[in-house]
């Protein structure tokens, strides 16, 4: 489809190409939406819709009790999907006033670190791919592979894996989780090592990447920029550190800062931020390695009327039976509350703001999605811009398809 643009008189008139990138395009997942304006391969107008999508989770959650909400996180940031159901746990323990043992948050802590690790080689291995680099996503991919194995050994899951319960995990880690976890820090630093030889300095990669898609400190916050988006800006925020949950005040790390906010250090910013997680991993398996005894039996706090009993004890005790069947059944009410609750998601500050009426389902539940927010600027990033630099841009934002619309 060709436009003419009007200038002024006596200079000659200007064509323009519109073109739909997306939904129908491999870097748009079948979801976003793009209508731009071109001239050549400049983009000089971009219109987003949202909406593909859509499935009406917030909807559907309101109609289900709290542990049934669980499998609708995943489908959230499926790349990620742990953190989104620790993020939910987390709400529903703070209108419910469930503390949790130290040992379930040092475990929270490391399959939320493993996950950030499998969301960020997922991003910036593709945004070689999209600068014409195939390796890297070659190198990284298999330890994705074994996250995943990790998480099965937990809750018997893969990619939505609704692991962990309100008030903790569903079952104790087994040793073979334990032993994959090893590997896995064995392992995955050497590889990280070559993955940032093959981009860091390659004179190819920075030329794609240094000045792509730029976003200001001022601009990002003004969107309600948070995540690594937001600290490749320039700003420092991170949840984990600006209001601590799960223990995470237990830990030194470092929060990586970026300048300029464009492609290059969105990806550096997440490079960074991988070596910090395995740096927080490792502190976390050395604490749970000190728990000894019967403590280091304890995977889930007391609160009985959340959640579920040994089916030992279903099958042999009046009190247990009645709960299960409670939770079961949906029968379990919940107190009146208003709360919000949020955890350093992947891609940023994932947020749960539920209203009770004191019934048995949420009165009202909405999700603070990043990536639906970082969807916003998409059209900002890429004007002036090349056509094949907005392919590039999405891929740094690392715009999920799932958090799109809720």
């Amino acid at each position: 489809m060709n436009d003419h643009i009007l200038l002024p008189e006596g200079s000659i008139e200007k064509q323009t190409t519109t073109l739909n990138l997306g939904p129908t395009h491999p870097a748009t997942h079948g979801v976003f939406q793009n209508i731009l304006e071109l001239d050549g391969e400049r983009i000089m107008k971009s219109t987003s819709t949202v909406g593909y999508i859509h499935r009406a989770f917030e909807k559907i959650a309101e109609r289900r009790p709290l542990y049934q909400i669980t499998p609708l996180t995943d489908r959230l940031n499926y790349c990620s999907s742990p953190i989104n159901n620790m993020g939910w746990h987390l709400t529903c323990e703070k209108l419910l006033g469930v503390k949790t043992p130290k040992r379930v948050d040092y475990l929270r802590v490391i399959i939320m670190e493993l996950a950030r690790i499998a969301d960020h080689l997922i991003c910036n291995s593709i945004v070689g791919v999209d600068s014409g680099a195939y390796s890297g996503f070659l190198y990284l991919m298999q330890y994705r592979e074994l996250i995943y194995e990790i998480y099965e050994e937990v809750c018997g899951s893969r990619l939505t894996t609704t692991i962990g319960r309100i008030g903790g995990f569903e079952r104790n880690f087994s040793a073979a989780a334990f032993e994959k976890l090893e590997k896995f820090l064995r392992e995955y630093p050497k590889t990280l090592k070559e993955f940032e030889k093959l981009f860091t300095r390659n004179r190819i990669f920075m030329e794609r990447t240094i000045g792509c898609g730029p976003i200001s400190a001022e601009r990002a916050l003004n969107y309600g920029f948070t995540g690594p988006n937001l600290r490749a800006a320039g700003v420092d925020y991170d949840v984990r550190v600006h209001t601590p949950y799960s223990s995470y005040e237990d830990f030194d790390f470092v929060v990586p800062v970026g300048t300029t906010g464009d492609c290059y250090d969105r990806f550096l910013v997440r490079n960074e931020e991988m070596w910090q997680s395995l740096s927080i991993i490792e502190q976390a398996y050395q604490k749970v390695q000190e728990f000894k005894g019967a403590e280091a039996e304890v995977f889930h706090a007391d609160a009985p009327a959340y959640y579920l009993p040994e089916k030992k004890d279903v099958y042999t005790k009046m009190e247990a039976l009645i709960y299960h069947f409670k939770i079961v059944m949906g029968e379990t009410e919940i107190p009146e509350g208003e709360v919000y609750s949020c955890v350093e998601g992947a891609n940023g500050e994932l947020g749960f703001y539920l209203i009770s009426d004191g019934g048995r389902t949420p009165y009202r539940l909405h999700f603070r999605r990043p990536c639906f927010i970082y969807y916003q600027a998409f059209e900002e990033l890429v004007k002036g811009g090349m056509l094949s630099d907005a392919v590039i841009t999405m891929s740094s934002l690392n715009l999920i398809a799932g958090e799109m619309d809720a």
